[in-house]
């Protein structure tokens, strides 16, 4: 696969499970990753250490560590991965440097201590709040919120779909194709309204974990080779 039409990806709480999985999946891919996070010092930490696994596999990742502003100033394309308790404050910190990029919301309407319990927001969706705080200059698109963080440390790729919602289709093909250079098959979901749907699974999911001691994801299936975009 040709990965230089991939942008700059920012990956916002990057220091995090999820958001290091990808920023890992995507440096070793040799996508240009800046990790985000909300001290500078604590994301080259981070980065230090993709630099440093991509020497150790004579990949040639390029990856380095900012604050999550600088980060997302610095990319063409922006991932949210941090928890629903910090999605707002961290989208109004950094939506002055969003206009006319996509952005990527992967946050999931966990409400602690009740995780394996579906608790959709009042808003309908997370996505549908990130939408309504980063404005119509900004393209939401809602993807990766079923896919265990522990599979993207793998060397496998990870045993699972993505599904990618929002109201631009342009937009959603351009984050189907970062899961596939991610190693993941990401499929349209449609509009962004059925981002609901994959939120919710998440604390299914969540659940199906706990009851069978596993990283459970998501297969559609019925799908030819070619019908899979």
């Amino acid at each position: 696969m040709d990965t230089s039409t991939v942008p700059s990806i920012a990956v916002l709480g990057g220091t995090g499970n999820l958001g290091l999985g990808l920023a890992r999946r995507w440096v070793l891919a040799g996508q240009d990753v800046i990790i985000g996070s909300r001290t500078a010092d604590k994301a080259e930490a981070a980065a230090r250490e993709l630099q440093e696994l991509c020497r150790s596999r004579g990949v040639s990742g390029r990856v380095r560590g900012a604050d999550n502003l600088a980060a997302a100033q610095a990319a063409g394309i922006v991932i949210l991965t941090v928890p629903f308790a910090n999605q707002a404050a961290t989208l109004e910190s950094v939506k002055s440097a969003l206009g006319g990029k996509i952005l990527v919301d992967t946050t999931v309407p966990l409400v602690p201590p009740r995780v394996a319990r579906v608790q959709l927001p009042a808003g309908g969706s997370a996505a549908r709040i990130a939408a309504g705080i980063v404005g119509d200059s900004v393209q939401v698109v809602s993807a990766f919120h079923n896919v265990a963080a522990d599979n993207l440390y793998a060397d496998a790729e990870p045993d699972c779909d993505v599904l990618v919602y929002g109201d631009s289709k342009a937009a959603r093909e351009a984050v189907v194709e970062l899961a596939r250079v991610a190693g993941m098959r990401g499929l349209h979901g449609g509009s962004l309204d059925n981002s609901a749907a994959s939120e919710a699974l998440t604390s299914v999911l969540i659940f199906i974990n706990k009851q069978y001691s596993c990283h459970a994801g998501i297969r559609i299936t019925g799908l030819a080779a070619s019908q899979d975009s």
